[in-house]
């Protein structure tokens, strides 16, 4: 039984990553596994890192945030195995989707990250990104690291007024 639910749990999050164009991260597909008592948060992590470990899902890490997307086995798999999960559970999925759209895609395309320089300094990189295609990148190098914690911090919750800012000033 065990094995059973454990493929379950597979196949569920290989949905979960073919329902949407862009990544989703660790924490959107476990609040949805949790919030719905299907598993406990060791065991999906030891399921999500088996498809990885097995090429299904590729997994990027940003500073504090891992973002997962379907490989083409992942696509190939869940194409043929999709009917393996209840369409209750599939509804269920939809619906946590549809409902959260927008904040999941909000959060896996906005991006920040830092790193020290070979001078001492931290350069910052900040995305919003729109499937493949970045909407705006900006680096910054600041001295300290204190420093760019905050704008990494700071560009999560301001991306978009600093885009709009940024293009109002470029028309």
């Amino acid at each position: 039984m065990e094995g059973n639910a454990t493929t379950l749990y597979k196949l569920m999050i290989l949905y979960m990553l073919s329902k949407v164009n862009f990544p989703l991260t660790n924490s959107q597909m476990s609040t949805f596994m949790l919030e719905k008592k299907y598993t406990d948060y060791f065991t999906f992590q030891e399921t999500i890192n088996s498809l990885v470990a097995d090429s299904f899902i590729k997994k990027t890490n940003y500073q504090n945030n891992t973002q997962y997307q379907l490989t083409k086995d992942g696509v190939d798999t869940i194409a043929f195995f999709y009917t393996k999960i209840s369409s209750s559970i599939r509804e269920e999925i939809d619906e946590y989707l549809i409902a959260n759209k927008y904040n999941l895609k909000n959060e896996s395309g906005t991006t920040s990250d830092y790193y020290r320089t070979t001078d001492g300094t931290y350069m910052t990189d900040c995305k919003v990104k729109e499937g493949n295609i970045n909407i705006i990148e900006l680096s910054l190098n600041v001295p300290l690291e204190e420093q760019a914690e905050n704008i990494c911090a700071k560009w999560r919750e301001n991306s978009q007024e600093i885009y709009e800012f940024i293009i109002s000033k470029l028309m």
